[in-house]
């Protein structure tokens, strides 16, 4: 009654009741508004109720906040600071409502703040606890949202009838759930980046302006591919540490660099792009040992693809040098994979960024590096024998 009283642009997101709805779906889509029957999912035993608030689509900000106190709610109000505005002395204070948390008698409701991003997703922040706040005023372990920061896609919605009562759910509720889960988003280092062109002024010649403005292209292309394929992919190499390290692309890195695990692998991967108007430029190895695409895009900018392979305490991925067959591995602490913003997209990277970054460029990382021997340089490259001169024709394929 409150959201709707006050125009408050909240849908369900709560996987408990999206999971229910999905699957009496037949049942709560032939309900019609108003109409009185048994409490069926609403009243499923549980601390909470979360929705998500469309931050972008609110009017009334705070009045619905004071009226829910009114109507004998307790609210708490979450809010920090804008990470993307870190390090800009001037906007830095800059506070924005992440969670709200309304209580009445023994059950709360948890609202998400939903921040449109400009990847056109959607973003909420971590629950971070101020001092004063009551510990005890809901069991917030419990929450399935702001453990940390999550990104989601935005969803489409539509309006069902459950328990008499009209909401906005997403209309693939399932979709979704399942994305709960992955949804950690990790934040670039806005402060450090700045930092960082303080210490070696931004290049922002002609060419390395053309040349941001291609790979950020190709990383869009390749991103569109992949995801129609259903493949999931992070960044890698010095597009990873672009990202990490100054929040851009590297101009004089001239490609860009992804990686895939090797059990995302699809038969058709080279088709996608070649009908995406990326032709192969190289293919090395196979499947089962150190696969390695690369593709053309225009402007002479390329996209190199690495497939990582997975052992008990590590993970790999292999290069190998076309004129001698010889292989080589580049060893990985193991990770998982977060959710970024990276050129205005929506992209994956290692959780465990530092780790993997030293693993490729060593403790040094941070200063700018522009001749690079990728058999020599990377601190985590070992010899991993040469291939058979009888498989060549099958794992040395130059285009």
């Amino acid at each position: 009654m409150l959201t709707s009283n006050q125009n408050v642009p909240v849908f369900l997101i709560d996987p408990l009741m999206l999971e229910l709805i999905d699957k009496n779906f037949e049942q709560v889509k032939n309900t019609s508004y108003g109409s009185t029957s048994e409490c069926k999912f609403f009243c499923v035993p549980r601390d909470f109720t979360t929705f998500a608030l469309q931050y972008h689509l609110r009017k009334n900000e705070e009045g619905w906040f004071r009226i829910a106190e009114n109507m004998g709610f307790q609210c708490i109000k979450i809010e920090s600071k804008d990470p993307r505005l870190d390090g800009i002395d001037s906007l830095s204070g800059t506070e924005i409502p992440l969670h709200y948390i309304c209580k009445l008698a023994t059950h709360a409701i948890h609202l998400v703040v939903f921040h449109e991003r400009s990847g056109n997703y959607l973003w909420h922040g971590h629950l971070r606890l101020k001092e004063h706040l009551d510990r005890k005023f809901v069991p917030f372990r419990k929450l399935r949202f702001g453990r940390y920061p999550g990104a989601f896609d935005r969803p489409e919605l539509q309006q069902v009838t459950v328990d008499g009562l009209e909401v906005l759910i997403p209309k693939d509720p399932m979709h979704f759930v399942e994305e709960i889960p992955h949804s950690r988003f990790i934040e670039c280092r806005y402060k450090e980046a700045r930092a960082f062109f303080q210490q070696y002024l931004d290049d922002n010649t002609v060419e390395a302006m053309a040349f941001r403005k291609s790979a950020k292209e190709l990383l869009q292309l390749a991103a569109k591919t992949l995801n129609k394929l259903g493949v999931p992919f992070w960044l890698s190499s010095g597009t990873c540490l672009g990202w990490y390290r100054q929040c851009n692309i590297i101009p004089y890195s001239k490609d860009v660099d992804l990686g895939i695990f090797i059990q995302d692998y699809k038969s058709d991967i080279i088709l996608a792009f070649q009908d995406a108007g990326l032709p192969l430029k190289h293919k090395f190895g196979k499947v089962e040992d150190s696969l390695e695409l690369s593709f053309q895009g225009k402007d002479d900018v390329k996209l190199d693809i690495f497939f990582f392979y997975e052992e008990t305490d590590h993970m790999w991925n292999g290069g190998t040098q076309a004129k001698t067959g010889k292989k080589f591995k580049y060893l990985f602490p193991k990770f998982t994979l977060c959710w970024t913003e990276f050129v205005d997209m929506k992209v994956h990277v290692p959780c465990e960024t530092l780790e993997y970054i030293e693993a490729n460029y060593g403790k040094t990382w941070k200063i700018p590096v522009k001749t690079w021997d990728w058999k020599r340089s990377p601190p985590n490259v070992q010899p991993n024998g040469i291939w058979p001169i009888s498989e060549w024709d099958e794992v040395i394929q130059l285009y």
